[in-house]
């Protein structure tokens, strides 16, 4: 219990300065609930010190700017979907069911999810800081597909699962599960 009991570690530390090791992680999963309300537009020191109950000099020591908590924000999105598809088991014979199941349980799990993810992920093409992250979590993705077909098709299929997101997140309609199968098979040459 994080309480501020005395002898508890978490009380005032030499100089008056609280001892508080989960700040830093605090302020970043702040920083992506700001995002997820708000947009990238909401985002600021300030609004996510006041979502983190943290004092805002606390974020600027941190983050020392909104692009550095951005990285930061994206780095821990791109780790829990990188998470979810090595989990997933390695399909036999059917890899495009397999994927556009596992889309569609991405997409209904937890839609606001992955709206969040796909706006820090987008947020890459105007600052040019985040770009790195969002091409780690292309290579991951990738990387974790090779397994199933060839590393040229792995990035193939990356592009086409975002593309099919994408369109079902902009378009407002249903995952259509059998067109997503039916693309994919295609760029696998599976019939």
């Amino acid at each position: 219990m994080a309480g501020a009991g005395a002898g508890s570690g978490a009380g005032p530390a030499a100089g008056g300065r609280r001892y508080d090791p989960e700040r830093r992680q605090r302020i970043i999963d702040a920083a992506i609930r700001v995002v997820g309300a708000k947009g990238i537009a909401g985002l600021s020191h300030r609004s996510v010190a006041a979502e983190a109950d943290v004092p805002l000099g606390s974020t600027t020591y941190h983050f020392k700017t909104l692009d550095e908590l951005l990285v930061a924000a994206l780095r821990q999105a791109n780790q829990a979907f990188t998470v979810t598809l090595p989990a997933t088991p390695a399909p036999a014979g059917d890899v495009a069911g397999s994927l556009a199941r596992l889309l569609g349980r991405l997409l209904a799990a937890d839609r606001g999810r992955v709206e969040l993810e796909y706006e820090l992920y987008l947020a890459a093409l105007r600052r040019p800081a985040l770009r790195p992250v969002a091409a780690e979590w292309y290579e991951a993705v990738a990387t974790a597909l090779a397994p199933w077909t060839d590393p040229v098709t792995a990035r193939a299929l990356v592009a086409v699962m975002d593309g099919i997101c994408l369109q079902v997140l902009l378009t407002d309609t249903p995952y259509d599960e059998r067109y997503a199968r039916e693309v994919l098979a295609r760029v696998l040459r599976q019939d």
